[in-house]
Parts: structure tokens; C-alpha cells; sequence
């Protein structure tokens, strides 16, 4: 299948279920809003798509205090399906669904999938609790959505390896958002939005599809521009200290060399980009 057949099993399932999702969204969109829907695309699809994922020692490894995971966004690199798949998210029918849902105006996607694409976890590999990267990686435009497709069968809650939110920031409590088989969830990114994924217990890896929306405008007046910015987990004093000092040290630097003192690798190189 291509990106415009696959989009349109995605709007078609949206809207079917756009008022839940609309509910669901409105709900929490005053801390963090978010919806995820079930049975995304038929499950014969989904499951080709977790068994064409390449082999973690196919990705790059992202290995330190706030990550441990491996992605890929150089998708000719891949087989052809998971690049359709990736981009059949930024087709404009699938963007009008999702405008639709949360209320959020002119969204643009992204076609270097800046900090998206493919992602895998194994066991103990984790995503401690951070913000997303306020902009694109021009710094032009503000990053307002998170879609995460997972397309791993048999995940269970027990197994580790799920989205948690943290409404309340690291001093309340986390929602857990099981990263089960077929689904997408769309999460709202701005200065409040603290997301994490809890450590991968289950001896497999788990899989994801991602994309990020942008647009000219920030969701919230009071965002204002920071670098990926991560803390320790509420039970990690010491790594929590670390990290608030990284990314103090990191955002000071990016306030002085807009772009970076080094391009960000995770971007998909397309034609002359590549040299």
C-alpha cells in the first residue's frame, strides 16, 4: 500500500470516532491534551509493519542519563511500507481529521521527521520525563502535536514500554498510556507538556511510528523556546539534578548559536541534504 491508500484507512477510522476523540481531547487539554484510538488500521497491516521494522542493530542507538532507545529516520534505508506509513500521517486529509479533533489551527508537518520516524525499545531501555524540542530544526516553527503509532502485537501493561504523561508536572502523579498493538495517540507539546516512556520490562522491543506537527503559532502564550529538556525520574534524585543541569547547559548554548554548535543527525537526509 502507499501513503495516500493508508491515509485514507487512517481518516476513515478518525472519523468515525472523532467525537470520542474530540471529548477526550477537550478534557485534558487543560493540562495536557491528548486522545489515542484503537484498531487504527486493519491489523494485517499493522502487523507488516512490525515485521518489516528494521533490527535495533539496523538503528542508531541513543544511549545516556535521559534515553536509552534506538530510532531511524533515514527511511530509504528501510523497507518502502514503513516510509509510506510514516508519511501517509502527513497527508492533508489526515491533518484536516486531526485539526478537527483538537481544535488547533494550521497545523504543518514535517518532512525531515525531526526527532520522528522509527523508534525501538528492548528490554531496560527507557525515555525519562522531558519536553519535546519547542521548534523544527530551523527554529522556525513551533512544535504543537505528537502522534505515536504503535504496531507491536501482544504488549501488555506489565511489559513496560508506555507513554506516561505527568498533568500535574514530576511532583504529581503520571498517566500511564499503554503502548498497545494498533494504536496512535496524539499528544499536545508546550511548556507543560512532560511526557516519559517507563522502562521496558518484556525481553522483546517495543515498536513505534512517529510524527510531529508544527505550526507558526505556540499552543500557549507563555511557551516559550527551550531544547529537548529532560529531568530524572521523581524516585532519581541525583540523575533528576544531572539532567536539570544538562539541559540549563544545552539551552544556553542554543540561545547563542541558533541551530546548534552541530546539526542534529536525526533528521531525514533527502538528495542534496545528504551532502
Amino acid at each position: 500500500m502507499d501513503r495516500i491508500q493508508i491515509s485514507e484507512l487512517i481518516t476513515s477510522r478518525l472519523e468515525m470516532k472523532a467525537t470520542e476523540l474530540k471529548s477526550q481531547f477537550q478534557s485534558s487539554s487543560d493540562k495536557i491534551g491528548y486522545f489515542f484510538v484503537d484498531y487504527l488500521l486493519p491489523n494485517d497491516l499493522a502487523l507488516e509493519l512490525h515485521n518489516k521494522f528494521p533490527s535495533q542493530e539496523d538503528m542508531v542507538l541513543k544511549k545516556s542519563l535521559r534515553e536509552h532507545k534506538n530510532i531511524a529516520a533515514q527511511m530509504d534505508q528501510y523497507d518502502p511500507l514503513l516510509e509510506e506509513a510514516i508519511y501517509a500521517f502527513q497527508q492533508s486529509n489526515i491533518l484536516r481529521a486531526i485539526k478537527e479533533i483538537t481544535d488547533i489551527e494550521a497545523l504543518e508537518p514535517d518532512a525531515y521527521l525531526y526527532a520522528g520516524g522509527l523508534s525501538s525499545m528492548s528490554q531496560g531501555q527507557f525515555l525519562n520525563p522531558h519536553l519535546d524540542n519547542s521548534h523544527d530544526k530551523d527554529r522556525d516553527r513551533w512544535r504543537v502535536l505528537n502522534l505515536l503509532y504503535y504496531v507491536t502485537p501482544d504488549w501488555e501493561l506489565q511489559d513496560g514500554g508506555h507513554l506516561e504523561v505527568w498533568p500535574e508536572g514530576l511532583e504529581g502523579k503520571q498517566i500511564t498510556i499503554p503502548s498497545s498493538f494498533n494504536r496512535l495517540v496524539v499528544m499536545a507539546t508546550h511548556q507543560e507538556s512532560w511526557h516519559s516512556v517507563s522502562p521496558v520490562v518484556k525481553n522483546d522491543s517495543r515498536k513505534c511510528i512517529s510524527n510531529y506537527y508544527f505550526s507558526e503559532n505556540p499552543l500557549r502564550e507563555s511557551d516559550r523556546f527551550h531544547v529537548t529538556t529532560f529531568r530524572g525520574r521523581p524516585e532519581n534524585k541525583l540523575t533528576d539534578k544531572i539532567l536539570q543541569a544538562d539541559s540549563f547547559l544545552r539551552t544556553s548554548i542554543r540561545k547563542v548559536f541558533k541551530k546548534g554548535i552541530v546539526k542534529n543527525p536525526h533528521v531525514y537526509k533527502k538528495g542534496e541534504d545528504q551532502t
